[in-house]
């Protein structure tokens, strides 16, 4: 089982009933910025440890390197949360909070359409390969 993920597990309910009242709030149909800005705040009033467009470090065959990832929120360092607010979820989108969980060594990610009217509907969940198994 990866170290992190009863830890990033643990946060996923906090950060989606973040999103609730976001959504809540504000409805669909805004920009992914706004949510995005909401959303810290929101995580801040619950004093939930986030950050938001970090800088990673990239490894390549041996060669590391320190790029801006433009991922929306980093909770605890051990969940990706990705923010969209898109009419359609599109594998891609899945694909890249896949590859920013796998670069961030983190066990768990979100991926939470705003867009929907119910923004429940729009919550996706993702698990690293093998991260909740038992060893």
């Amino acid at each position: 089982m990866h170290r992190d993920y009863v830890r990033a597990d643990g946060w996923t309910s906090r950060v989606i009933g973040a999103a609730i009242e976001v959504h809540r709030l504000k409805g669909p149909g805004l920009l992914e910025e706004i949510y995005e800005k909401c959303m810290l705040r929101e995580l801040e009033l619950q004093a939930v440890p986030v950050q938001s467009q970090i800088q990673a470090a990239i490894e390549y065959k041996g060669v590391t390197f320190d790029h801006p990832l433009k991922l929306d929120l980093h909770v605890d360092e051990c969940l990706v949360v990705e923010l969209k607010a898109v009419e359609k979820v599109l594998p891609i989108h899945k694909a890249q909070l896949m590859s920013y969980m796998k670069i961030m060594d983190a066990p768990v990610g979100l991926l939470i359409n705003f867009h929907e009217i119910v923004v429940k509907n729009g919550i996706s969940r993702m698990i690293l390969p093998g991260a909740n198994e038992e060893d």
